[in-house]
């Protein structure tokens, strides 16, 4: 999407396929516009048309002169809003669009813009707004004989018509540019999270993060399965054995400063598809397992911003990847594999392979020097049972970290809820045969799991984000459209961005 502003210029001077006007619900009852609006909104008013009311949207042709053939109205209520409510009144902005299927926006803000807010931050607002816009312009993609050409909203022109200070323009520079690179990072993990089992294996994943890395000149490496035996990485290279798709161990560095020091560790979980292996899944759903790499989506996504923000962060980027599949080769319950950490772990159930080859990527990610470390992973199906698909669950080994995540989470709208890591729930994975076990049954399954993640911490600052029930949704639901969510880019950037301030 392409996104600018433009001060200075009258409705019909600027062509586009729809003009978006914010109407309060007093505007909408009682006047208060130019003349060129007030007739025909108090009309919609007295028709019960339209209200004004948050996030109420109505079409309304223009039948003067005009660069837009229909005004797409937006409501505002009479209150002071929150950024969360101008994103998702962007959002709303960005569905009727599709439904026009229009190509190009022209948004006519209102004079008093800085209004919106109680904090009157143009930065907030411009960033809300171009968000929003971005995430509600998704298109999931199709694989229809005949398809569709129109690929939704590409062009944004924000405008006003009085020319303001320099200062707002140069605050609403900053704050739209930082919103798209969210939106479009948010929606490329959407992508990615879509695609089917057989059009990415974990090899085509590999391919997608090089692509990212050379978009934006990182460095970056591919293991392949010899290298993957090689260095010892135990847990990946069992996952990945049962599958003609073999494993792959992806790395990505962004480095923001001057000396590659503080890195943070960025582990994405990259099981492309999870038929659970020898311990097989029931039927009915699998096929919504091609996000079980929901999390690696996610990490690719936040080096997609970092490459359009460039913050003063290092940032090391860790994706395993595999597929989970039942074969003669596959590992087995029973089975006692070695970490690249050098911990034994007994299998006890080969669908709780997520946290197998995250073990790894952990340790590979203290090898890069990563200091603190986030995992990202559709681990767990207790974390529905706990949180459903409204939150995110989270297990950490520090509470300053989460609380400083938890603030991330606050600014980006996204719902997280930190379980309880008991003294009680790591005993609870101890084996009489191995180091470690891989489940530890299914009470308290979503702390576990995240838990035996946190053991190839090695006592670094770390956090684990469960997804499970996040990054894939049976249908649309706030800012985000049914299938892959994309769940976690927008908050990791903000934690990021607040980090390199």
């Amino acid at each position: 999407m392409n996104i600018e502003f433009n001060s200075g210029s009258a409705i019909n001077e600027i062509q586009g396929d729809a003009f978006i006007l914010i109407i309060s619900e007093s505007e909408a009852q009682h006047g208060g516009l130019s003349e060129r609006w007030n007739d025909s909104i108090r009309l919609l008013g007295k028709s019960g048309l339209f209200s004004g009311k948050l996030n109420q949207t109505y079409v309304m042709p223009l039948d003067y002169p005009s660069g837009c053939p229909v005004a797409i109205l937006v409501g505002k209520g009479d209150q002071f809003l929150r950024t969360e409510d101008l994103r998702q009144m962007a959002v709303q902005i960005a569905r009727a669009a599709l439904r026009l299927k229009a190509v190009q926006l022209v948004f006519q803000l209102p004079e008093g813009v800085q209004e919106l807010t109680v904090d009157k931050d143009i930065v907030s607002i411009a960033y809300a707004l171009s968000e929003g816009l971005s995430l509600g312009s998704y298109l999931r993609p199709t694989y229809k004989q005949e398809q569709s050409q129109y690929t939704g909203p590409n062009s944004v022109i924000f405008t006003i018509e009085k020319k303001p200070a320099d200062t707002f323009e140069r605050d609403w520079n900053l704050g739209m540019q930082r919103g798209l690179a969210f939106g479009e990072a948010t929606n490329l993990a959407r992508n990615l999270t879509n695609m089917p089992g057989n059009l990415l294996t974990p090899s085509d994943l590999a391919m997608a993060a090089i692509e990212v890395a050379e978009r934006y000149g990182f460095p970056s490496e591919v293991l392949d399965e010899r290298e993957i035996e090689q260095k010892g990485m135990g847990g990946l290279l069992a996952v990945g054995k049962g599958s003609v798709n073999p494993p792959r161990m992806i790395v990505i560095r962004y480095q923001g400063s001057g000396h590659w020091d503080n890195v943070v560790g960025l582990v994405g979980k990259g099981i492309t598809f999870d038929t659970g292996g020898i311990s097989l899944k029931r039927a009915p759903g699998m096929e919504e397992l091609i996000s079980d790499m929901g999390g690696a989506a996610a990490v690719l996504g936040v080096m997609e911003a970092l490459g359009r923000l460039r913050p003063r962060i290092n940032v090391v980027m860790v994706i395993p990847s595999a597929e989970n599949m039942p074969s003669a080769n596959a590992f087995k319950p029973g089975d006692i594999i070695t970490s690249m950490s050098g911990r034994t772990i007994e299998v006890l159930n080969t669908d709780a392979e997520g946290r197998l080859v995250l073990g790894d990527a952990l340790t590979y990610a203290r090898e890069w020097g990563a200091k603190r470390v986030i995992d990202v992973a559709t681990l767990t199906g207790a974390v529905l049972s706990t949180l459903g698909d409204i939150a995110t669950g989270a297990v950490t080994n520090n509470e300053a970290f989460m609380e400083q995540f938890l603030t991330a989470a606050n600014v980006s709208g996204e719902k997280i809820w930190q379980l309880p890591a008991y003294p009680e729930f790591h005993e609870m994975l101890k084996s009489e045969v191995a180091d470690i076990r891989n489940t530890a049954g299914r009470f308290g399954g979503a702390t576990t799991a995240g838990l035996f993640v946190g053991e190839f911490a090695e006592g670094l600052p770390w956090i684990h984000l469960d997804i499970a029930g996040t990054a894939f949704l049976s249908k649309e639901r706030g800012v985000n459209p049914r299938g892959g969510t994309g769940v976690m880019v927008r908050t990791l950037v903000q934690w990021l961005l607040s980090e390199s301030e």
